[in-house]
């Protein structure tokens, strides 16, 4: 008995001239956020499959490399211009100009990661020069901008990169301010790691709140903050060859997937408790390389967005292959889930975005 085919996308969307590099859902509509590499941030209709509006937020020469969905009517770009932009979105579109623009100085392929948790702490606990009283100081902030930011409630924080790339900073969205460094110095090593490749900051439930942080560095290896002791890491753990270019966790922070340019596919654990990260599975792959990873929000699968123009889904507790997407004929760049589990999106260089259904939840 031959396996079933798998699927076609249930949707392509259009309307980009550049690489698509990210795509993010709407937490409770059904929009789509996409950026690319000239700058373009798309929103999308993922009913009607439609473009809702288009704005170059970023310039050409630089491009997008992440969005993410800050809210309700908000939405974060990241741009290779080393800034953050915080936007918001109106019946007509996005805001002409944007809430706030955190200046990271940093030009690189790190794509921020959001803490969007009414209930995160994440509280300065080392002499952080003041982003914004520096920004005042030389003019560059006026107070109309000032007035922005007070219209902007709720917090909201991202790490991202920093200046130094082997830095991970922690900003508030709504200030613009940055609040915390976590320095690049190895365990029991005199060893550089490396830029830092990837980030996902993160709630375990163990944490009362505060915020955690895992880093992926050129090298290989991972670390794992507590902001509350940025001085000393939980852990650093080295589970590729070759640098890691994405991470994902799961909802209840209990472990996630790591991608890199090496030929592995990490399945992992993750114990608070403990301060232990741990390898649940390897999965070899024939050709290199993993430009994104995502685990969908019911922790059922997880997806990989590949250089070999392929998209891969596991499922994730015994993360066993599942099905091999072939649509995108040139590097798949990102891949991202709906907040119910329904729809997956898959972007890549050949400029196209790929709605699918994939093994949709039972309701």
């Amino acid at each position: 008995m031959s396996k079933r085919p798998p699927p076609d996308p249930v949707a392509v969307l259009r309307g980009h001239r550049a690489s698509v590099t990210d795509a993010c859902f709407h937490p409770t509509k059904n929009i789509l956020f996409t950026g690319s590499t000239d700058g373009e941030l798309r929103i999308w209709d993922t009913v009607q499959h439609r473009t809702i509006s288009s704005s170059w937020v970023h310039s050409a020469a630089h491009g997008i490399i992440s969005v993410v969905a800050g809210g309700e009517n908000r939405v974060i770009s990241q741009g290779r211009d080393g800034t953050i932009k915080y936007w918001d979105i109106g019946e007509a579109g996005l805001s002409r100009s944007p809430l706030t623009t955190i200046k990271t100085n940093s030009y690189h392929f790190c794509k921020l990661s959001l803490l969007n948790n009414p209930h995160a702490k994440v509280e300065p606990t080392e002499v952080v020069k003041n982003h914004r009283e520096s920004e005042l100081a030389g003019g560059t902030m006026s107070s109309t901008e000032l007035e922005s930011d007070k219209k902007v409630e709720g917090s909201i924080y991202v790490a991202a990169a920093g200046e130094d790339l082997s830095v991970v900073e922690l900003w508030d969205v709504n200030t613009a301010e940055k609040l915390i460094k976590l320095p690049n110095h190895s365990i029991n090593s005199t060893k550089a790691r490396g830029m830092c490749m990837a980030v996902r900051a993160f709630l375990p439930p163990e944490s009362q709140g505060h915020a955690n942080v895992v880093s992926g560095y050129e090298d290989g290896s991972m670390v794992w903050w507590d902001i509350r002791n940025p001085a000393s890491p939980v852990t650093c753990v080295k589970f590729h060859s070759e640098p890691v270019l994405s991470l994902s966790f799961d909802n209840l922070c209990g472990g996630g997937v790591s991608g890199s340019a090496d030929e592995k596919i990490v399945r992992f654990t993750l114990d608070p408790s403990t301060g232990s990260c741990l390898v649940k599975k390897e999965i070899i792959l024939e050709r290199p390389g993993i430009a994104g990873t995502s685990i969908r929000p019911d922790g059922k699968i997880f997806a990989t967005a590949g250089w070999d123009h392929r998209v891969r889904i596991y499922d994730y507790r015994k993360a066993n292959a599942l099905a091999i997407l072939k649509y995108h004929h040139v590097t798949c760049n990102a891949i991202s889930f709906s907040d119910n589990s329904k729809l997956m999106a898959s972007s890549s260089e050949d400029t196209t975005v790929a709605l699918w259904e994939i093994y949709p939840p039972r309701n």
